[in-house]
């Protein structure tokens, strides 16, 4: 018989997909606590319900009396940079923010007796896979630091809970969620990426057909796909969220650590996602080809199979045209 978690902590809860995931754990009556330091989301994202401080998931004094003052008993980390040529540029700002203070909110985690940890890694872990869609056996070799920083969390939560078995005979089990990319917004049109200068396809897009932007850059026309494009696998931020419910469920009836794709197994190209955004827009913008971007890999497919069967989780919005109609609605009153 199983004990419900019910006490759960969510890092960056104020940003795009934390706030999504918040959201859905409140209205599933879970007690949630939101920590976010607000650098890219926003207070208001954050459910009324939850108990929002605003910190530093990474520092480790203040998360340690803060799990033990609410008691919390799961805890899920979203908090950390995602901007692929960021990282390039300034690899040093994501190993202090995405590994360092991912291993201190994990030691604080060990040292409070939390037993169940749901990690938001990414797809970026595969760098240009050999085998698409690629899946979860497939070899770790990331093209970029942030995809780098995103494996050396997963290496260390494997080895520390191995090192909490080994030493103490007490659990800690984790999900490593591996995103693809993701996109969309809330169906209801309150929740959606509202991150400063996002780099996501589809937010860029969207502010282009409003106008926010002059223009879309397409970067590389001469990757070996059919249209010459990047191919990516799209998971609407909705469905993403409900993965780490299903997460969470799993880590109350199971004591093995597991770490999966979350993707819908479908690619589409750049011009593909720019097409359906013009779709739903009815707008025309300008596309400007420049050349490929660094650590950019070619094509991005998860094989979902896993998540699938291990978590019986269900997604309810694959669809292209739904993830860009919902961006679009929330672009426009954004």
């Amino acid at each position: 018989m199983s004990t419900k978690l019910s006490k759960i902590l969510v890092t960056g809860g104020a940003g795009y997909i934390g706030s999504h995931t918040a959201r859905q754990l409140v209205n599933a009556g879970y007690d949630v606590t939101v920590v976010d330091t607000l650098y890219s989301g926003h207070s208001w994202a954050v459910p009324e319900t939850a108990d929002f401080h605003q910190m530093d998931a990474g520092n480790l004094p203040d998360m340690a009396r803060l799990l033990k003052k609410r008691h919390i008993e799961a805890v899920m980390h979203f908090a950390g940079h995602i901007v692929v040529p960021e990282s390039v540029r300034n690899p040093d700002k994501y190993y202090r923010n995405n590994v360092l203070g991912s291993m201190n909110l994990i030691r604080a985690c060990r040292d409070s007796g939390i037993e169940a940890f749901i990690f938001s890694s990414s797809a970026a872990v595969y760098g240009n896979p050999e085998i698409v869609p690629v899946s979860e056996d497939a070899e770790t070799k990331p093209i970029n630091p942030y995809g780098r920083t995103k494996l050396i969390t997963e290496w260390n939560l494997r080895d520390l809970a191995e090192s909490i078995r080994q030493i103490s005979g007490q659990k800690f089990n984790y999900v490593a969620l591996r995103y693809f990319n993701v996109a969309g917004a809330s169906l209801d049109g309150t929740l959606g990426q509202a991150t400063h200068d996002a780099t996501h396809l589809i937010k860029v897009a969207c502010e282009t057909a409003l106008g926010k932007r002059k223009s879309v850059s397409l970067f590389g026309t001469d990757y070996n796909t059919p249209d010459g494009t990047c191919i990516r696998d799209y998971i609407h931020v909705e469905d993403l969220a409900s993965a780490h419910l299903a997460a969470l469920r799993y880590l109350e009836e199971n004591t093995k650590s597991q770490v999966l794709n979350c993707g819908y197994g479908k690619g589409y190209s750049v011009r593909e996602v720019l097409d359906k955004v013009q779709l739903v827009s009815g707008a025309h913008f300008p596309i400007i080809e420049i050349p490929r971007r660094i650590g950019d890999p070619e094509q991005l497919i998860a094989n979902n199979q896993r998540i699938l069967n291990t978590l019986q989780w269900v997604p309810n919005h694959n669809s292209l045209e739904e993830i860009c109609r919902t961006a679009w609605e929330w672009e426009k009153q954004a």
